[in-house]
């Protein structure tokens, strides 16, 4: 065989493999298109761009939902779920206990807008189960926001559970005690005022997803 014929075989194959991953692709909502191309190409492992300190700025308190009743962080406590371990509830100094790690990144809002912002926190891989599940779903004490994440996103090395803002404590508009910070995501999904953490093999409930946002929201 000549090798102009390889190589017309060979291109041959690779644009018939192209097709048949876009026919794959095209079978699917529009968000769940999003979602595979996202972690496809760019993988769930790339890391967010991280910024000098002196850049950090406050960012809009966007959103309220799951921050409306009365609270006081005397009372928090994080509960933890996982399959074929038993629940537990950690306290703010427990969590802060735990490694720490320090990241400016910017804050990115579905509206258009954006903030660098400097936090303090540690990894949430730090309190998850040895084989964590599929995905992992958080919500605020009151349960009124969710968020639902895929376990390659949960357990990124960029994905802080932030008790710090720029230096400081979070205030209650900014998610107090205790939020996320997923950088490789809109905004939407680093749920302030975390109550509860739920490892899970079911993918679980997003607030913002029900109502018609992506439910990966990448970046």
């Amino acid at each position: 065989m000549s090798n102009n014929r390889r190589a017309f075989l060979k291109f041959g194959l690779a644009g018939a493999a192209v097709i048949a991953g876009l026919n794959q692709l095209l079978k699917v909502s529009p968000h769940e298109f999003n979602e595979r191309l996202t972690r496809s190409l760019l993988g769930a492992r790339r890391e967010a761009k991280v910024y000098p300190r002196d850049r950090a700025r406050t960012p809009r308190a966007n959103g309220s939902a799951g921050l409306e009743e009365e609270f006081d962080p005397k009372d928090w406590a994080l509960k933890i779920e996982a399959p074929d371990v038993s629940s537990r509830s950690i306290s703010i100094e427990e969590v802060k206990s735990l490694p720490r790690v320090e990241m400016t990144t910017e804050l990115m809002c579905v509206e258009g807008w954006s903030e660098i912002v400097h936090w303090t926190g540690t990894p949430l891989s730090n309190i998850a189960p040895p084989q964590a599940p599929e995905y992992v779903s958080l919500t605020t004490p009151d349960e009124v926001y969710y968020v639902g994440l895929d376990r390659e996103s949960a357990l990124h090395p960029q994905t802080l559970l932030a008790w710090e803002m720029n230096g400081a404590p979070l205030t209650s508009e900014h998610g107090a005690p205790l939020r996320l910070v997923i950088p490789v995501k809109y905004g939407i999904k680093s749920i302030k005022r975390i109550g509860s953490i739920r490892f899970t093999a079911e993918r679980p409930s997003d607030y913002w997803a029900e109502r018609g946002y992506d439910w990966y929201s990448g970046l």
